[in-house]
């Protein structure tokens, strides 16, 4: 690709930013405007890292471990881009698992949360994805996720309810199985 930084093709993104501000009756050659098509290319690599990262290779950092009870990741901050206005959700993922013999260090898992978060996502497949990719790359006895987060294409267009959250689980293995485990994990999450 022509001019491209990790994933995005920088010179397309500029050329369709330009053709927007032209499009919203804007002149692009205004000074305030005059680098905007760059910022925003460079912005969107940032912001899209995650289409050409696999966090199951960052998971498969972990090692052999006899613990067995449950680990949890609390409040893990995220920022995504809603895939369909292309605008911003951010919130605070929550994530748990039994491990099954192979533990990981918990600065992974937040790594695997922004890998998934920084492409263009839905906050349902989002949460799935962590849960997955957890369950693929460790193998735990059962993993849960919960997610918690506000939506700019909600807050600041549309019905305009700011302050509004949308929560989001994945349940795998024996967090499904045992409602005990699940119970336990959600009393540790909301810090009761």
């Amino acid at each position: 690709m022509r001019g491209t930084i990790g994933t995005v093709d920088q010179a397309g993104v500029r050329d369709a930013v330009l053709r927007i501000i032209e499009a919203i009756g804007e002149d692009p050659t205004r000074e305030g405007l005059l680098d905007t098509p760059r910022r925003i290319a460079e912005m969107y690599g940032e912001l899209f890292s995650g289409l050409r990262q696999d966090p199951r290779e960052v998971l498969s950092a972990g090692f052999q471990e006899s613990h067995r009870e449950m680990v949890i990741l609390k409040d893990i901050p995220f920022y995504s881009l809603c895939e369909h206005h292309f605008l911003p959700f951010h919130g605070r993922a929550h994530v748990g698992y039994v491990p099954n013999g192979r533990i990981v260090g918990a600065s992974k898992i937040a790594r695997a949360v922004d890998i998934l978060a920084r492409r263009p996502q839905m906050q349902e497949r989002l949460t799935g994805q962590i849960a997955d990719a957890i369950v693929e790359g460790l193998s735990p006895d059962g993993v849960a996720v919960v997610i918690q987060a506000e939506h700019l294409c909600m807050t600041m267009r549309g019905v305009q309810k700011a302050g509004t959250t949308l929560i989001t689980s994945a349940i795998r293995g024996a967090f499904r199985r045992r409602a005990v485990t699940r119970s336990e994990f959600l009393a540790l999450v909301r810090g009761s």
